[in-house]
C-alpha cells in the first residue's frame, strides 16, 4: 500500500514538472538536466501526504508540492559547487557544473529557486491568507534562517569542534526546515487545524534529522554506484557529521531513536497517518 500510494504521488509531480512551459534554450535544458534526473521526491510526496491526512484534496495543489522539488534540486545544485561540496556526480550522472559549466550551474540554481516561488504565487484553490502563509513560511526555510543558514554552518564545521547539539542544529536548518516546510505546507493547504500542523511539523523536523542521519550513514557505507554519488567526501573536507561524532553504531542507534519518535508525533492521527509513519521507515532503510 505505501509503495503504491508514494508511486501515484510520484506520478502527480512528474506529470506537472512535464507539462511545465519549458523551451529550448540554455537555461531551461540546464534546468531540466537536473529537475528530471530521477530523485525519491520526497518533500513533494510529503506535501501531498500531509494535505490528505488532515482531510484535504491533493490533487488540489500539486503545483504547491511540484514547487518544493524546484527549490531541492536547486540546493543540490549548489551544494556540488566546487566552493562547497565539490561533487562532481549526483543522482548517478555528472553534477549540473559538470555539465554546464560554474556559471550556467549557479545561475540554473537562481532560475529554479525564483521559479518555484512563481508557482506559489500563482491562482491557488487555497484562501489568500492561507497561500501567503505558505509563501513566507517557504521562504523563511529556503533562506538563512533555514537551508542557507544551514549551508553555511556546514561549510564551517571542518574548522569547529561539533558536538551532536551542534550537528543537529546544522541539519535542522540545512536538511530539516525545508522538509518542515513541505510538511507545514501541506496540513496548512489541506486545512489542518493549528494543532494539527504543529504535530505534522514535529513529525517532519524529526524525519529530517533522521533523513540526515541516514545521509551521513551511507557516506561512508554505501557504494557509488548505488548512491548515484561520491562516497566519502565529507570525511575528505573534514565536515562533522553524525557518524564522526558519535561512530557508526551509535548514529545507527540514534538514527532507530529518532524515527521513532517522529512515529509518536503522529498518535493523535490514528489510522489516516498510516503513510507518513511508513514514510518515516523509508527513510530510515533507503540505500540512496
Amino acid at each position: 500500500m505505501f509503495k503504491q500510494q508514494y508511486e501515484y504521488y510520484c506520478q502527480l509531480i512528474e506529470e506537472y514538472l512535464d507539462q511545465l512551459p519549458w523551451d529550448q534554450s540554455l537555461i531551461c535544458k540546464s534546468m531540466n538536466y537536473s529537475l528530471k534526473a530521477g530523485g525519491k521526491r520526497i518533500r513533494p510526496v510529503l506535501a501531498l501526504a500531509c494535505i490528505e491526512v488532515v482531510g484535504g484534496q491533493p490533487l488540489d495543489f500539486v503545483k504547491e508540492a511540484a514547487a518544493l522539488e524546484l527549490i531541492h534540486t536547486y540546493s543540490l545544485i549548489h551544494d556540488d559547487l566546487p566552493a562547497l561540496d565539490n561533487d562532481d556526480f549526483r543522482r548517478g550522472q555528472p553534477s549540473n557544473h559538470k555539465m554546464f559549466g560554474e556559471a550556467t550551474a549557479i545561475l540554473t540554481g537562481d532560475a529554479l529557486l525564483t521559479y518555484a516561488f512563481e508557482l506559489l504565487a500563482q491562482p491557488s484553490l487555497a484562501p489568500p491568507e492561507k497561500q501567503l502563509r505558505v509563501i513566507r513560511e517557504t521562504a523563511q526555510a529556503a533562506g538563512w534562517q533555514g537551508m542557507v543558514g544551514g549551508q553555511v554552518l556546514d561549510t564551517l564545521s571542518q574548522e569547529q569542534n561539533y558536538s551532536l547539539i551542534d550537528i543537529e542544529n546544522i541539519h535542522r536548518k540545512k536538511t530539516g526546515a525545508l522538509l518542515v516546510a513541505s510538511a507545514r505546507l501541506g496540513a496548512i493547504l489541506g486545512g489542518g487545524t493549528e494543532d494539527q500542523i504543529e504535530k505534522i511539523s514535529d513529525y517532519a523536523a524529526l524525519i529530517g534529522l533522521a533523513f540526515q542521519i541516514k545521509d551521513d550513514i551511507l557516506d561512508i557505507s554505501s557504494e557509488q554506484a548505488i548512491l548515484g554519488k561520491p562516497v566519502g567526501s565529507d570525511l575528505k573536507q573534514g565536515k562533522k557529521t553524525y557518524v564522526s561524532v558519535l561512530g557508526l553504531s551509535k548514529a545507527e542507534k540514534h538514527l532507530e531513536d529518532t524515527i521513532a519518535a517522529a512515529k509518536r508525533c503522529l498518535a493523535d492521527f490514528s489510522d489516516s497517518a498510516e503513510f507518513l509513519s511508513s514514510l518515516a521507515d523509508y527513510i530510515a532503510q533507503r540505500n540512496t
